[in-house]
């Protein structure tokens, strides 16, 4: 039987790790060809100075079932993001999948700093890492995506439309940043609909990606053992998940219907009916918004 996305072409824009990776992932086990991009290679580490690299991403992509093709790319150069869209139409003559998910800002923010104390400097680089480079990406990728029919763009945030429009998201510029994105999906979706294509924004849950293992000193494999310092991580999920979500997406004749839309993993987990590495199904937002924000006690019962 052949997979889902035979014959497809994606490009995840900010593979690297996390979200990214694991998007970039399930869409190989889906049987898409997945270009991988970033700026962390085996032979060059961007500022972030971490280990995960696009190749490894790619290699990741390949053992899953898919192709994997790693293209070095600051989302941020033009001149490159225009020769990664080349490079795809000359070698694939399609693309059906986008994902924006660059971000790159964990170390640009300071938390709950008014704007005011803010670092101006880092506050102005993560708004050009996050948005300005979905934005570039965008504008060279989409004419290629639109020579078929039905093709699909992710714009990559953290939390839902309902949820950031009534809460403060740490602090201005990231609140700007996550807001934005969430916007562009909307505005693409409202150029994109009448051309055959659908754009969507998407927010993982609270994500177990590699920095956030590293910040509270866990693995995959003990990640519980974080629940002692902070019992809320129990509602936490796999960057594979929300890849899951991202695939189920691709794979959905009538996705049209989520045009312009914000989507969380846990409510796409409900329709599609797909889970997480572990066979749980989070549902991270509406934990936040019914038990974690309210003040009450830790429990995930009904949650996952």
């Amino acid at each position: 039987m052949s997979a889902p996305l035979d014959g497809k072409v994606a490009l995840v824009a900010g593979a690297t790790r996390g979200a990214g990776r694991g998007i970039a992932v399930e869409l190989g086990a889906a049987g898409a060809t997945v270009y991988v991009t970033g700026r962390s290679t085996r032979e060059r580490r961007s500022e972030y100075d971490r280990p995960e690299t696009i190749e490894d991403t790619a290699d990741l992509v390949t053992a899953a079932g898919g192709r994997g093709i790693a293209v070095p790319t600051d989302h941020l150069e033009p001149a490159q993001v225009r020769a990664l869209v080349e490079r795809i139409s000359a070698e694939q003559d399609r693309l059906d999948v986008l994902v924006n998910d660059i971000w790159g800002g964990e170390h640009l923010f300071a938390w709950d700093a008014p704007v005011w104390e803010h670092d101006l400097d880092k506050g102005l680089r993560l708004l050009r890492l996050a948005v300005e480079t979905h934005a570039v990406t965008s504008h060279h990728a989409l004419p290629l995506m639109l020579r078929h029919r039905g093709g699909l763009v992710v714009e990559m945030t953290d939390g839902t439309a309902e949820y950031n429009q009534d809460h403060y998201r740490l602090s201005f510029f990231y609140d700007l940043a996550k807001t934005s994105v969430l916007r562009m999906a909307f505005a693409l979706g409202h150029e994109l609909g009448p051309r055959g294509a659908t754009a969507v924004a998407l927010t993982p849950g609270w994500m177990r990606s590699e920095i956030m293992l590293d910040h509270y000193g866990v693995t995959e494999e003990n990640w519980r053992d974080a629940l002692e310092r902070e019992p809320h991580f129990g509602i936490s999920e796999t960057p594979y998940y929300v890849g899951r979500a991202v695939a189920a997406l691709a794979a959905d004749p009538q996705v049209n219907r989520w045009n312009g839309a914000s989507l969380s993993s846990g409510r796409l987990a409900r329709v599609y009916g797909f889970t997480d590495r572990d066979g749980s199904s989070p549902d991270a937002w509406r934990y936040l918004t019914e038990v974690q924000d309210p003040g009450k006690p830790a429990d995930t019962t009904g949650y996952r």
